[in-house]
């Protein structure tokens, strides 16, 4: 070996320092988030344009949703709050994240001074909002706080899983006030029959019966004040509308439990939760909750714009479902019985038609523990109503939107191998649920094959969510055994043929007598006379995920296929007059606002060019998902929105819920962890990733080669480390070969 001279050591040791600094400063381009994921939170994003996230304090999955109302009560005001908004009526402990209908509202409360005629207040609330500057509004996971300018009164919110924590400081001299409105709501919600009763010196407790999205809503709530009660005065008894009064100006505090069964309920769920005046320890508790769930999904950037859309995204895919019942898990049933002694959580808020497409295959990812309640829950509601939940909420079946979207979670967890769940009882559930006449068209899919357009109105879309589902029904069944169900089960999910129209190769409506309707226009989306919902032929040809091998041969084979579908990105985007308002964030036809279209991205995968879903699914999480007030391009529907953005930035896409694979996109993170149960981990990591190279070169999982385009969900439950060579350079071969594509059959 040849020796070196001074300069020679000098200029190598100088070298590999800058070597060393340089992949040190490469490392450090990550942004530390040193298990504090909680302070990326931003729960603003989403509460502008038509995101209709709801805005306050709360945990996860939690019962209480306590935030501010506004007055306004239109379609953009369904969580009660919107940020174009100045105005506040007062806070109320429940609300609804990013749905399209507004409902709940329960237990308004509002701090005030200086109310003399207290019978001039009136449901209108008018002459008692107040104004705010959201430049004095404080909103992070798990506390929220805001400057009631007209009263001067600073109020801050906190919250438990069944319990509202409010502190008010009154700034100016004079008595405390509070307003106790049982009488309004949000949205359709209806007050039916309430209470506000005191029950001792520093306490007040009552119900709140209300009709609205949920049919028959019932809800108990008790309230414990820091300060003695100068006087109660009820001022409207249909109403319950009550002023109370506090001597005295400066801090005060309170805590209300809620409870579906009763005032002792939820006073023991004070007990239970808050038993102590520790605001800002309940404040540190619920932000210490959020971090635990947060970090279920570790990620590696250097962008903060990333990370605050990242896990604000993760923050408000767990806002919904939400717990029904007491810390002692007693809750109502939807038949309106008393269950006691049960051994799940209960829970409510279940929001299918737009949940089970991504929210729920993440949760078997991320909440293994709470999935199995969650299931739980559902086949009670199955054993109570004699059919699975379409779009529960609340004690109460809604019947809201199109198919019986339960089916493909109940089934995917079974499948999944989730543990206490019984299998013969979920297998009997779905069946029952979709051999009944539960639900419009069933026994025309029975006889006919297909749903009349000039029967049922939104035929199209109602057949085709069917089909999803009775395909996963079929694989359950053949899990168990029952083959003549399998094969009965597969022969309906295959109904979306009977839709196809090869001449022009979309799905339409059908008559009675066979024929097309006409006369027939793909971009018509009108939200209620047609044959889809909330969507048009464009959009509804493509929903087909439980078996887009038989899609593509429908259309032809591969190359028919993917012409198409570039048609949908390239076309107009044009809509319309009387549109549904629904069918927003649009690339051509492709609607990223609304469910039916979250798959379509990903199906270039099967037809292998899986190169054309990471350049779309790039665009996308790039221009429709941002850090700012309108940061979701359409309604955030209990998580949904959050859970495409959330599996898409990791590189992965459930596009059959129900199948247990997850379809490669394109990583967004140098790297995301997933920490799972039994302390294991799945590492993903994207290597030579940036905004440009978007594309997959090659695959490594556990160091081994992996050409396959999907990954199965028993890989990722095994722990282990994908690895993605990313490039700026489209790579036409990954993926391309048949025995490389995502298939329907998995497990």
């Amino acid at each position: 070996m040849n020796k070196l001279n001074l300069s020679e050591i000098l200029i190598l040791a100088l070298s590999l320092s800058l070597g060393i600094t340089s992949c040190q400063t490469k490392e450090n381009q990550h942004i530390a988030i040193n298990n504090n994921p909680v302070q990326f939170v931003d729960p603003i994003i989403g509460s502008g344009g038509h995101g209709h996230v709801f805005v306050g304090a709360s945990v996860p999955f939690g019962a209480v949703q306590l935030g501010p109302n506004n007055i306004k009560t239109s379609w953009d005001w369904c969580s009660g709050y919107h940020q174009s908004d100045s105005t506040i009526i007062g806070f109320s402990h429940t609300h609804l994240s990013g749905t399209g209908i507004g409902d709940l509202g329960d237990v308004l409360m509002m701090p005030v001074m200086g109310i003399k005629k207290a019978d001039t207040l009136n449901s209108t609330a008018k002459n008692r909002l107040s104004n705010f500057s959201h430049q004095k509004e404080v909103t992070k996971a798990g506390y929220y706080s805001v400057h009631l300018d007209r009263y001067n009164i600073d109020v801050e919110l906190a919250a438990s899983e069944r319990v509202g924590f409010q502190k008010y400081t009154y700034n100016n001299e004079g008595n405390s006030q509070i307003i106790i409105d049982l009488g309004r709501g949000i949205g359709w919600d209806k007050l039916e029959k309430g209470l506000i009763e005191q029950t001792g010196d520093y306490s007040i407790a009552g119900y709140r019966f209300s009709k609205g999205w949920s049919k028959d809503q019932r809800l108990f709530y008790a309230t414990k004040f820091s300060r003695k009660i100068k006087s109660i005065q009820i001022i409207d008894d249909k109403l319950q509308l009550a002023i109370i009064e506090f001597k005295g100006n400066g801090e005060l505090m309170l805590k209300t439990g809620i409870s579906p069964l009763s005032i002792k309920g939820a006073l023991n769920n004070i007990k239970a939760e808050v038993p102590n005046w520790d605001f800002n320890q309940l404040v540190a508790q619920a932000q210490a909750k959020w971090n635990k769930e947060l970090n279920k999904i570790e990620v590696k950037t250097n962008s903060k714009e990333k990370l605050r859309i990242f896990y604000t995204a993760m923050y408000h895919s767990m806002i919904a479902p939400a717990l029904f019942n007491d810390t002692n898990k007693d809750y109502l049933g939807t038949d309106k019985k008393a269950y006691t002694h049960v051994s799940f959580d209960n829970y409510t808020v279940f929001s299918l038609w737009d949940t089970y497409r991504a929210a729920h295959p993440l949760f078997t990812l991320t909440q293994a523990d709470r999935v199995d309640d969650m299931v739980n829950s559902m086949l009670a509601i199955y054993q109570q109503q004699g059919k699975l939940p379409v779009w529960h909420l609340m004690g109460s079946e809604t019947n809201t939107m199109v198919g019986y979207s339960a089916i493909p979670v109940v089934v995917d967890a079974c499948l999944k191998g989730i543990k206490n769940i019984d299998i013969n009882i979920a297998y009997e559930a779905v069946k029952t649920t979709a051999m009944g006449n539960f639900e419009p068209g069933i026994k025309e899919i029975m006889s006919l094959g297909y749903i009349p357009a000039d029967t049922i109105h939104e035929s199209v879309a109602m057949a085709m969510e069917y089909a999803i589902s009775d395909w996963a029904i079929s694989q359950l069944a053949k899990k168990l055994g029952k083959t003549k169900d399998a094969a009965y089960f597969a022969k309906r999910a295959e109904a979306y043929k009977n839709y196809f129209d090869s001449s022009d190769k979309f799905m339409k409506g059908k008559m009675k007598d066979g024929s097309w309707r006409t006369p027939f226009d793909p971009y018509s989306a009108q939200h209620r006379i047609n044959d889809y919902c909330e969507g048009n032929a464009w959009q509804y040809l493509w929903l087909v995920p439980q078996n887009p091998e038989g899609l593509i041969a429908l259309m032809g084979g591969d190359k028919p296929f993917i012409n198409k579908l570039d048609s949908l990105f390239s076309i107009s985007s044009e809509l319309e007059k009387g549109a549904s308002s629904d069918i927003t964030g649009l690339i051509g036809q492709y609607a990223h606002g609304n469910e039916p279209s979250h798959h379509i991205t990903y199906l270039y995968a099967y037809a292998g060019q899986q190169y054309k879903t990471a350049s779309k699914v790039r665009f996308i999480m790039k221009n429709l998902y941002t850090d700012k007030t309108d940061g979701l391009s359409g309604n955030e529907d209990c998580g949904q929105m959050s859970a495409w953005y959330i599996m898409s930035s990791m590189g992965l896409y459930p596009v059959n819920p129900s199948n247990g694979a997850y379809v490669f996109g394109s990583p967004l993170f140098d790297e995301a962890s997933i920490n799972l149960p039994d302390n294991k981990k799945f590492n993903i990591i994207a290597e030579n990733n940036s905004d440009t190279n978007i594309y997959i070169q090659s695959v490594t999982l556990n160091g081994k080669d992996y050409s396959k385009s999907f990954i199965t969900h028993k890989d990722i439950m095994a722990g282990g480390e994908l690895i993605f060579k990313m490039g700026k350079k489209i790579n036409t071969e990954f993926g391309k070969k048949i025995e490389d594509r995502p298939q329907s059959i998995v497990y």
